[in-house]
C-alpha cells in the first residue's frame, strides 16, 4: 500500500521560507512546507493590490477596489468574484471548491475559501479578513 502522505506525492507543493519570515528555536528563519506554504500563498495573493509588484504589476488581488464600497449584495458578490478570479490565476496548486463572503461586524467581511489540494481530495479552509470603510462611517468618527 502506497502511503498518500509520502514525500513524493507532496514535492510539488514546494517548501520555503514561511510567511510572514518568522525564526525558529535555533534562531534561524522558519521554513514551512506542503499544505501550510500553499495557505500562506494564498495569504499572500489576497493580501497583494494589482500593480503593488514592479516585475508583476498583474500578480494579486482586485479586492483594494471594494475598498471604499458599500456593505451590499453586489459588493459581496464583487469579492467573491474578485478572489476566485485571482486564486485561479496564481494558485495553481488547489482547485477552489467555494468562496463565501461573510458579513461580520461593521464594515468586516470574512472571506471564507474552501478548497482542496489536486494531489489530494482533502478538503482545506482559509478565512481572510476584509474591512469595507464606508464614506458615512468615517464622517461618524
Amino acid at each position: 500500500m502506497v502511503n498518500p502522505k509520502n514525500e513524493s506525492s507532496y514535492q510539488h507543493l514546494g517548501t520555503g521560507l514561511s510567511f510572514p519570515l518568522q525564526t525558529n528555536v535555533q534562531g534561524g528563519l522558519k521554513l514551512s512546507a506542503e499544505a501550510q506554504k500553499v495557505k500562506e500563498s494564498i495569504w499572500l495573493i489576497l493580501r497583494t493590490d494589482l500593480g503593488e509588484r514592479v516585475y508583476r504589476p498583474d500578480f494579486g488581488c482586485r479586492l483594494s477596489e471594494l475598498a471604499f464600497a458599500p456593505l451590499n449584495n453586489d459588493t459581496l458578490l464583487k469579492i467573491r468574484l474578485y478572489v476566485l478570479e485571482a486564486l485561479q490565476t496564481w494558485e495553481p496548486r488547489i482547485e477552489v471548491d467555494e468562496v463565501r463572503a461573510d458579513p461580520d461586524t461593521a464594515g468586516r467581511v470574512n472571506i471564507v475559501v474552501n478548497y482542496h489540494l489536486k494531489s489530494c481530495p482533502d478538503p482545506y479552509s482559509f478565512v481572510y479578513p476584509f474591512y469595507l470603510v464606508s464614506k458615512v462611517e468615517n464622517n461618524e468618527l
